[in-house]
């Protein structure tokens, strides 16, 4: 008589049960790690973007109409140049937990005056399309939005280097550079050309 083993065949389908469950449970642990480490990778692509790229962000009252009114959406870029006539986002110079949005009148070098309702930059007049003044009297536009020089508001005859001096489209009614004076190019947040919100205002911004 051999004495060759054998496994009793409850103990073999015992086995093969316990190396599926162990299966299982591995696998479900895998999955969960899977889970969890693409949640993660994802909320740092989104922060990433967020932070570094672009942005949402909300319009509050109403110095930039008729370009913008209050609680529209935007998209803001934080990684495109800034150019003349850009709406950029600025923390407020006199309380820097708020945001402005304005428009960029004057680069570094630009010469900048305002003489009846028109807007002079370098000597030559610019027509200003998104300015909108039909709706008030002479009287309200000329207190409201007065004539001005760079001269007459700040002492010099240019925009800085490193400076920006923005305005509200809102002529009458914004708190600008003709009050808080230049802002550094480099507290601009980003800039916006895109509005993403309400739905049958969606589109670029002049």
């Amino acid at each position: 008589m051999s004495d060759s083993s054998f496994e009793p065949r409850n103990e073999r389908h015992n086995s093969g049960r316990k190396r599926k469950k162990d299966y299982k449970k591995k696998s479900f642990a895998q999955e969960l790690v899977s889970t969890f480490l693409y949640i993660i990778v994802i909320t740092g692509i989104f922060v990433a973007i967020r932070t570094f790229l672009f942005a949402p962000v909300s319009v509050e009252g109403d110095s930039m109409n008729p370009t913008l009114e209050h609680e529209d959406r935007l998209l803001l870029n934080k990684v495109s140049n800034v150019d003349r006539f850009d709406i950029v986002v600025f923390p407020a110079p006199e309380d820097p937990e708020k945001q402005y949005i304005k428009r960029v009148i004057g680069l570094p070098g630009d010469e900048i005056s305002y003489r009846d309702q028109v807007l002079y930059l370098n000597s030559r007049p610019v027509e200003e399309a998104y300015v909108d003044l039909s709706q008030e009297s002479d009287e309200v536009a000329a207190y409201y939005n007065s004539d001005f020089s760079l001269q007459s508001l700040e002492g010099v005859e240019r925009v800085p280097e490193g400076s920006f001096f923005v305005m509200g489209d809102n002529r009458v009614n914004s708190k600008d550079s003709r009050s808080f004076g230049f802002i550094d190019i480099d507290s601009v947040i980003g800039e916006t050309s895109l509005r993403i919100w309400p739905i049958d205002r969606i589109g670029g911004l002049d």
